[in-house]
């Protein structure tokens, strides 16, 4: 589910195909001069990082799972 989850976000954030950004360029058109600059907004655009580290933490998940499973107790047979 952790791995799903993050897939799903991954992609509606914009499925960035590169790393993790923090921040993002936008470009802007002076009013005044007409010239473009760029200006940096801060957003949170996930990378293929972000989905190698929600795929350890689901390994790892998955792999501490099976040291809690139940098993059946045997009893010897009342005569």
């Amino acid at each position: 589910m952790l791995l799903v989850g993050s897939l799903v976000f991954w992609a509606a954030a914009g499925a960035n195909c590169g790393w993790t950004k923090t921040r993002v360029p936008t470009k802007i058109t002076d009013a005044v001069t007409g010239l473009e600059g760029v200006q940096w907004q801060s957003k949170f655009v996930p990378g293929v990082d972000f989905l190698g580290a929600a795929g350890v933490g689901a390994a790892a998940l998955a792999s501490v799972s099976f040291l809690f499973r139940k098993t059946k107790a045997i009893h010897p047979s009342k005569p």
